[in-house]
Formats: structure tokens, sequence, C-alpha cells
């Protein structure tokens, strides 16, 4: 969850209501854009 709220600045009440799938989805999306350019 901390990687989420870092990237997308979002607080913990927002990612409360999100199961453990949805979670997973913006973790990925987060990890993406956190990925230096070049890193495949």
């Amino acid at each position: 969850m901390a990687d989420i709220a870092v990237v997308f600045h979002w607080p913990p009440e927002s990612m409360d209501p999100m199961d453990l799938d949805e979670l997973s989805a913006w973790r990925a999306r987060a990890a993406a854009r956190m990925k230096p350019d070049g890193d495949e």
C-alpha cells in the first residue's frame, strides 16, 4: 500500500475499501511508474 500511496498520492483511507486483487493491480501500476527508464 505504501507504493500506491507514494506514487498516486492516495491516503490509506482511499485504499481501505479495495480488495486484495484491486490493490495488487494498483501496486503493479505503481511499480511500473517507479521503474527507471530502460529497465525492463
